[in-house]
């Protein structure tokens, strides 16, 4: 996937204004930051970028995902650790075994106790995590949120994996596809609280309201809590209030492989569409025996990458997090700070039999 790096840098600048009401959609309800004393947590506000500053050794990060045991967090998170070792840094995983709102809260506490230099979090909740993270920064350890953000003041950078807006459309443009723009969908997601992904079912519903998709309808959501079982309990529960449903989208790495698992030793097999976010090795087999037909996502470990970069960026000064500013993520090239702290890591791929085997992740 390297070869669309330089198209990535080109579009981060003009794609995060795209994300601006994304990010709009997950602001923080009660402390902000004109309520706080002496708040220096977010870009630009007392410290100023020395873009030609060296990235520091011995630099500290801990990433912090949705939940420890999530195969494609894990991916991500050793990514970002094997980056620091490459700018002389060390990086650890912590996170809890559940995906809940607050179960993230005690570990961020700890990361303070320890004097991390960055913490790097999936947000389970934008709002449960804010008051830990912002006690962070005030105490000068950086923060930045990746795949699934925080509000906007409770971090200085987010990295998304791309533009909000693509990937809610695209996903219920390739349903619409495949069924003919008609028939009863629904949409199998995380948590009830999970950022990134309400923000694409957001996203999504509104694509539908298009003349399109008149024939199309959105029945249900369901949440599988990114937890495998109960996805694949979720998968079923849907189908068997919805006999006649025409497609699922599964925004999850977990919910899709619950569900294709499920629909793969069904009757519905070939009947029912299955669309959504999910890794080509976790896919692969399912792609294959025609349970699914086509998926999409982005490459996770340069997600990791990117947001271990910027969180060494942000320790050492180079930047604030503030819009405009630039920097260098290794391999990966110069990334450009959108509005609102956002970078924007580049396009999803649609994976297929065509090109699944191409790709090891």
């Amino acid at each position: 996937m390297t070869t669309r790096h330089a198209a990535r840098r080109r579009t981060a600048a003009a794609l995060a204004g795209v994300c601006a009401l994304a990010l709009a959609l997950t602001a923080c309800s009660g402390t902000t930051k004109d309520s706080t004393a002496k708040d220096t947590s977010n870009a630009g506000d007392a410290a100023k970028a020395d873009p030609d500053a060296p990235l520091k050794k011995g630099l500290k990060l801990a990433f912090l995902p949705k939940q420890i045991n999530n195969p494609y967090e894990k991916i991500v998170d050793e990514a970002g650790i094997a980056a620091a070792k490459e700018y002389g840094g060390t990086g650890k995983e912590v996170g809890p075994s559940d995906a809940n709102a607050s179960s993230q809260v005690s570990y961020i506490n700890t990361l303070i106790q320890q004097r991390q230099d960055a913490i790097l979090i999936a947000a389970n909740d934008p709002n449960a995590v804010c008051g830990p993270l912002k006690q962070a920064m005030k105490k000068d350890i950086k923060v930045v949120a990746y795949d699934s953000d925080t509000a906007k003041d409770c971090r200085q950078v987010f990295i998304n994996q791309a533009s909000s807006e693509e990937i809610g459309r695209s996903l219920v443009q390739h349903l619409g596809e495949q069924i003919g723009y008609e028939g009863k969908i629904a949409i199998l997601s995380a948590t009830q609280n999970a950022t990134n992904q309400n923000t694409w079912i957001e996203f999504m519903k509104e694509e539908l309201k298009q003349p399109k998709y008149k024939n199309m309808r959105l029945v249900k959501v369901a949440y599988g809590d990114d937890a495998d079982q109960k996805s694949f309990q979720q998968t079923q529960g849907l189908l068997q209030a919805y006999p006649d449903l025409k497609g699922i989208i599964s925004p999850t790495t977990v919910g899709i492989a619950a569900a294709a698992r499920y629909l793969s030793d069904s009757s519905y097999k070939g009947k029912v569409v299955l669309n959504g976010l999910g890794t080509p090795n976790q896919m692969r087999k399912y792609v294959k025996d025609g349970t699914v037909e086509q998926f999409s996502l982005w490459n996770p470990e340069e997600l990791g990458y990117l947001g271990s970069y910027a969180a060494a960026a942000l320790a050492s000064g180079q930047i604030t997090g503030a819009e405009g500013e630039k920097f260098t993520a290794g391999k990966l090239g110069e990334y450009t700070i959108g509005k609102d702290g956002e970078v924007i890591l580049g396009e999803p791929t649609v994976f297929d039999k065509k090109n699944i085997d191409t790709f090891d992740f």
